[in-house]
């Protein structure tokens, strides 16, 4: 079943029982097809978060369907409130002392920052060499992944590996991290304040892994990390520069399994790498 149809049978079955429904503090209005309308959301939202205990360093975001939050649709708002209240823990943002990654996943374990920490079954942190040259980064775990505990385990996963071996590089040589460390339900995409809650740990894993290339699997994690919407037409075949780090962006291996006839650019962006990494390992 869509996600339209489950709003809207949700909306009907309030309706059928006299239940009264506000959004924006609006009423929502049935129509005489018994299927809910509702008023377009203002996109100029914002987050209400307030200090819990300022002792435990905690912050409670509250959410409900009277709330504004940062989202630009309906759709997007059911996602991140499911009428869930979120703690988030500012403690687990405090970086500044870890330097290595054994240390940082131990701490970041149990986070439950966003509501994809109350739905996942494990954390996705990354895997690979901790002093890698080359860092992946994808979007987030699927269901392979958040079974595991690891990323890139599934179908998509054993063609990201036969596609490093196309070049002479191993999952060993590499680190594979995403932007979010939990999988989304139903493998939708992050939300953004899901992004913005997560993306703090991967900034802190380029910080320690130090890599001089970056490769972004996806338009989602490309456009997580310059906070710009690309197409892919546009950007593959060139390197772009995030945080200082040559990035290169191409197709995610899932997307290959869909679309074979992307193989092709991304064996040639995957040359690209190959071929800028051996001058960097030339020249230092």
């Amino acid at each position: 079943m869509s996600l339209k149809k489950q709003i809207i049978n949700y909306l009907q079955l309030n309706k059928d029982a006299g239940i009264d429904l506000f959004f924006l503090d609006e009423k929502i209005i049935y129509t005489k097809k018994n299927k809910p309308k509702i008023n377009p959301i203002n996109e100029n939202t914002t987050t209400i978060v307030k200090i819990e205990n300022e002792t435990d360093n905690k912050i409670t975001t509250e959410t409900n369907m009277q709330t504004p939050q940062q989202t630009k649709s309906i759709i997007n708002k059911i996602h991140s409130t499911d009428n869930k209240t979120i703690t988030i823990d500012a403690n687990l943002y405090q970086l500044d002392n870890i330097a290595d990654l054994t240390t940082f996943n131990k701490h970041i374990a149990n986070c439950q920052n966003c509501v994809l920490g109350t739905t996942r079954t494990n954390l996705v942190f990354g895997e690979g060499n901790p002093n890698a040259d080359i860092m992946i980064i994808g979007e987030a775990p699927g269901a392979d992944e958040d079974e595991q505990g690891l990323p890139f385990v599934g179908k998509a996963g054993k063609l990201l590996t036969d596609i490093l071996k196309a070049i002479k590089l191993s999952r060993s040589d590499v680190y594979i991290a995403n932007i979010c460390k939990c999988r989304p339900p139903a493998n939708r995409k992050p939300l953004a304040d899901e992004i913005d809650r997560c993306e703090k740990y991967l900034h802190k894993q380029i910080e320690i892994i130090k890599p001089q290339f970056i490769l972004a699997l996806g338009l989602t994690a490309a456009d997580a990390l310059f906070k710009q919407t690309f197409k892919m037409g546009e950007i593959r075949g060139k390197f772009l520069e995030y945080r200082g780090i040559k990035t290169l962006i191409t197709y995610h291996p899932a997307a290959l399994l869909r679309n074979p006839n992307w193989k092709r650019p991304v064996w040639e962006d995957m040359q690209l790498l190959r071929n800028s990494y051996d001058n960097y390992l030339i020249s230092r």
